[in-house]
């Protein structure tokens, strides 16, 4: 069972916010974040290859969002109300797994997506991915990770950082074991993810994307998306690290408005 990490006390009537983390990433990493959302019930989890759960291997999203759903199934009562929130990898995931309804046996009642992306365009795109995830995999299974990490974060998408970020994040990244790094990040490859924006349009479930100003190329994506989305300032791909106050307001304002179409639902019940 995948590690998680769930809050002492839940609070009734309030949905189980389950955090799902980056490449890289652990469940501490959304510490900041829940300082802010003191009232809330939330469920951290980390992936598959990743801190706690280092010893865990998926062979493909299918299987990952498996694991997901059996760890939350683990801990929660049967249909508690789950907002899904994932960042990048972990958005991708939590994106995958709701267009495609592999979390069914989950009662999914909102998902909030930070810096995913939503899938490639072409089979050529697919290719160059698969090259390039293929060529990282590679780096981290044979070289010492600090060594790789050093040019990870050295990438476009990281391109708001400044210098002490990057060493703060090569330091605490160097932590995990870059051969389960490579195999998740081949398992989970955006090469083999299909292109889920048609899928998410058409959901009846709330879907909120969020994404940094400083991200060009998210904030770009989250424009022509269609969905419903909001971009916070001072924030590069990482909002959650970079702003975690104001990440922490847009969840609470989308379960807010969780709440109130609830509340209109039963409203227009009892009057009809």
């Amino acid at each position: 069972m995948l590690y998680s990490h769930v809050s002492q006390t839940m609070n009734k009537g309030e949905p189980v916010l389950v955090f799902l983390h980056g490449l890289l990433g652990s469940s501490e990493d959304w510490q900041s974040t829940l300082e802010h959302l003191p009232n809330s019930n939330w469920l951290t989890i980390d992936l598959p290859g990743h801190a706690k759960s280092y010893h865990y291997s998926c062979n493909d999203f299918k299987h990952c969002c498996q694991q997901i759903s059996d760890a939350i199934l683990s801990l929660l009562e049967p249909n508690t109300p789950i907002v899904l929130i994932g960042y990048s990898l972990g958005g991708r995931i939590a994106m995958l797994g709701s267009a495609l309804k592999l979390f069914s046996n989950l009662n999914l009642i909102g998902l909030v997506v930070e810096g995913g992306n939503f899938g490639l365009q072409s089979d050529q795109e697919r290719n160059e991915r698969w090259q390039n995830d293929s060529r990282w995999a590679q780096r981290f299974r044979e070289e010492p990770i600090a060594q790789v990490l050093s040019d990870w974060y050295q990438q476009v998408v990281f391109s708001s950082l400044n210098d002490e970020q990057r060493q703060t994040l090569i330091a605490k990244r160097s932590a995990n074991l870059g051969v389960n790094i490579a195999k998740m990040l081949l398992s989970t490859s955006l090469a083999h993810q299909p292109n889920l924006l048609p899928a998410l349009q058409r959901l009846t479930l709330p879907v909120h994307y969020v994404c940094g100003a400083n991200d060009q190329k998210f904030r770009q994506l989250a424009e022509q998306s269609g969905l419903v989305y909001s971009q916070i300032e001072r924030a590069g791909h990482n909002v959650h690290q970079e702003q975690p106050a104001a990440f922490a307001m847009t969840i609470q304002r989308f379960i807010d408005s969780l709440h109130k179409e609830v509340r209109d639902n039963n409203i227009g019940n009892h009057n009809g």
